[in-house]
């Protein structure tokens, strides 16, 4: 049994034995979904583009027990967070709030999708930061659904899940979200990125060789909170919207780099800078799991560094504390950075030679120090595997 099959088995035996606790019987198994990191895509998921996430070695994992009636009870680890208890047969998404909205949406959706899902009783601990970038909310998303896959032996494949998850979010979370998230959290395979593509979901693993070039995943979380289901993602999805009606388009994945200029002429100046980070963004997803594959990790920094430009600049997506902390990062050795997820907050990434790590995160903690910001939290992930049961 390698170490990271002990730490899973003596995280499942203290999760079962905290159910036990509350629930006053035995969980019917353990499910785990991780956080993603983002390496390169962003926003570009939602225009049918092209994404090249990671799941991270942070995650949230589920005890779950099917029940004979059709009540469920949810419990989480936070200690500030209220149980919750409602029935599937009388649940309607406008009941749903906070945390719970996420297991709750998934057991509506798998109805929806036609499958009967039992009562069940849940407890959920996590240690994917919340508000951070890093897709908490697709991290709970994932576990439940795999977990109410495996109970129900519905037997969906893991992009289905994905979806279902997907659609928890839109529907029932209210937050217009895309594919992305999921597709991290249930296809990651260990030191490698997903390439995806969200016209047709195709998808293949990218090897990130981080290790072997000596290079560390450094993510900066600004503490700065965002909230997909508010304004600022909605505004930019809309954007997107006219941006490819005008330009005659049924996505901005239909346009190219050739296409900027008529678009240039045509449309306003916000959309237009809002339809130029997607098209260059799509073309930089590309090359950069081509320099992935032919040259290594160490090719890939310029395109993070124009990824975040162009999310600065054109996406406004960006905030004071996350252009610190690439800033920061990229002056004292990371040979790439940039924002990771929707923005208006959340965290940043750095690539950094394992030798220049410390002095990065010294560097990142004394700039927000000197500027009177709130202390980031600091540290490293690896590429990890995707959902699964422990």
């Amino acid at each position: 049994m390698t170490p990271t099959d002990t730490t899973a088995t003596a995280l499942a035996d203290g999760l079962a034995r905290a159910f036990a606790g509350h629930f006053g019987r035995d969980a019917d198994g353990v499910w785990q979904a991780p956080g993603r990191v983002n390496l390169i895509g962003e926003h570009t998921d939602y225009n049918d583009g092209l994404v090249l996430p990671f799941a991270i070695n942070r995650a949230t994992t589920v005890a779950v027990a099917a029940r004979a009636d059709r009540t469920v009870r949810l419990i989480s680890s936070f200690g500030d967070a209220d149980a919750v208890e409602f029935d599937l047969d009388t649940f309607t998404p406008d009941q749903a709030a906070g945390w719970s909205a996420y297991p709750a949406g998934v057991a509506w959706e798998l109805e929806r999708a036609g499958i009967t899902v039992p009562g069940f009783d849940l407890f959920v601990s996590s240690d994917v930061p919340v508000g951070a970038g890093l897709s908490s909310s697709a991290a709970l998303e994932c576990a439940v659904a795999l977990a109410l896959s495996d109970l129900t032996g519905a037997g969906l494949g893991r992009p289905e899940l994905a979806d279902i998850g997907r659609r928890a979010e839109n529907n029932v979370v209210g937050a217009p979200t895309g594919i992305m998230d999921q597709s991290a959290s249930m296809l990651g395979t260990k030191d490698c990125a997903v390439y995806l593509d969200c016209r047709d979901l195709s998808s293949r693993p990218v090897p990130l060789g981080l290790r072997e070039s000596g290079l560390v995943c450094l993510v900066i979380d600004t503490k700065v909170s965002h909230a997909h289901a508010t304004g600022g993602y909605a505004e930019r999805r809309a954007s997107c919207v006219r941006g490819a009606r005008a330009m005659g388009v049924g996505a901005l994945r239909d346009l190219a780099a050739a296409d900027l200029p008529r678009a240039e002429r045509i449309l306003d100046d916000v959309t237009f800078r809002r339809v130029r980070h997607i098209v260059t963004e799509n073309e930089r997803v590309a090359r950069t799991a081509e320099l992935l594959a032919a040259r290594g990790p160490l090719a890939i920094g310029e395109l993070l560094d124009a990824s975040h430009r162009s999310m600065r600049d054109d996406f406004e997506i960006s905030c004071p504390e996350l252009n610190l902390a690439v800033d920061a990062t990229r002056a004292n050795g990371a040979i790439g950075a940039r924002m990771t997820g929707g923005g208006f907050g959340g965290s940043a990434i750095a690539l950094v030679p394992v030798a220049d790590a410390d002095r990065a995160r010294s560097a990142v903690l004394a700039g927000f120090a000197w500027r009177g910001l709130r202390a980031p939290d600091v540290f490293t992930v690896l590429p990890a595997e995707g959902a699964r049961r422990l």
